[in-house]
């Protein structure tokens, strides 16, 4: 298991009213003293163990298995997040039952870490991959699907994380603002939809390739980046509105292929990649994608991909007529709803890269 450990720690010392946890273990994170954190949770194993085994479960044949703790605890910094993380291993024993039908249920697995009620995280999920039973697959559980079983089909973890790609972008607040200024900077359905497909594309890429290893870059990096993205996409649609007016609604086209881009088109549709290179890796910290890739976990990141691609193109569909509607009937006044939500978009990508790079607080935000 791999858990942020201040988290751990504030979690575990409140629910399991472990003061001395969080009297040695906090300073120890303040100071980035590793070798302490490591004593405070090696010297506390008994209500770490209690915590997780509480909202981590695993049963069999209809019995829960016993946890124990193994020797071992490691704290480290992960570079994807920027923050300490704790790695221990947990064996559960289970019962032995032959038994034909046993063996063909499978492992019951329960999650249920770091609930809303805490007050500390909202929205927690937890990636399960799995080697049991002779089967193989992911799964990820949060307070809505707290429970899979090992038995479940293929279709069951496609649904898994077609959903998990779907909730990141409809909860994800920087991917919804990323999304607007794509759909107000487009001038037809196909461009929205070309730079939407361009976007998943660009962040499939670095998701496959940080799950091989290949790229890495600090979540201090990727986060101001991200909200960069977001300012810099809705500026170029107010800068061409403030140079053409009206006709930066207009797409100049004289080529006859099948994409029909004018060379701002191209140029956006590079910017657009690029900048999706960067959310990719945004996603991948999400994930917590920091280990060596495997077919499971490769097969995951795809079906999350269809998820987010899925849920990108039925916003397009939902928004972008109405504001096409508005540019045929009243093109000034659909210029300036299009730069006022650019306007908005930009601002808040701004203000949040600020907070991201300097580290203070003005309006909330989501990821």
């Amino acid at each position: 298991m791999g858990l942020e450990y201040d988290l751990l720690v504030v979690s575990v010392a409140d629910a399991q009213r472990d003061d001395p946890l969080f009297e040695t273990g906090q300073p120890a994170w303040e100071d980035g003293d590793f070798d302490g954190m490591t004593r405070a949770l090696e010297q506390h194993a008994d209500s770490v163990l209690a915590y997780l085994s509480d909202r981590l479960s695993i049963a069999y044949a209809g019995s829960p298995c016993a946890p124990s703790l193994e020797p071992g605890i490691a704290v480290a910094m992960n570079d994807d997040q920027g923050v300490p993380y704790a790695t221990l291993a947990i064996d559960w024993a289970c019962p032995h039952d032959a038994d034909a039908d046993v063996l063909e249920s499978g492992h019951r697995i329960r999650a249920a870490l770091f609930p809303d009620d805490e007050g500390y995280v909202t929205s927690a999920k937890t990636i399960v991959t799995y080697d049991l039973d002779g089967r193989t697959g992911s799964a990820a559980l949060d307070a809505s699907h707290p429970a899979f079983s090992t038995a479940q089909s293929a279709a069951q973890r496609f649904a898994e994380f077609w959903r998990l790609g779907a909730e990141h972008l409809l909860k994800g607040l920087d991917h919804l603002l990323f999304l607007t200024a794509l759909i107000v900077g487009s001038r037809r359905l196909r461009e929205v939809v070309l730079a939407a497909t361009t976007f998943t594309l660009a962040h499939s890429t670095t998701l496959i390739l940080a799950a091989f290893g290949v790229v890495h870059l600090s979540a201090d990096v990727v986060e101001p980046l991200i909200a960069l993205s977001i300012a810099a996409t809705a500026a170029w649609f107010l800068w061409r509105l403030w140079r053409l007016g009206p006709g930066a609604l207009e797409l100049d086209v004289t080529s006859t292929s099948h994409l029909a881009l004018d060379r701002a088109g191209w140029s956006r549709l590079g910017v657009v990649f690029c900048f999706g290179l960067v959310h990719g890796m945004g996603f991948a910290g999400a994930l917590g994608i920091d280990h060596a890739w495997s077919w499971t976990l490769l097969w995951s990141l795809l079906v999350f991909n269809v998820g987010l691609e899925t849920v990108q193109i039925g916003l397009i569909i939902l928004l972008f007529p109405a504001l096409a509607l508005l540019r045929h009937r009243a093109p000034r006044t659909a210029a300036w709803v299009a730069g006022l939500i650019a306007l908005a978009v930009s601002v808040v990508g701004l203000v949040w890269f600020c907070q991201r790079v300097f580290g203070f607080t003005l309006i909330g935000e989501g990821g």
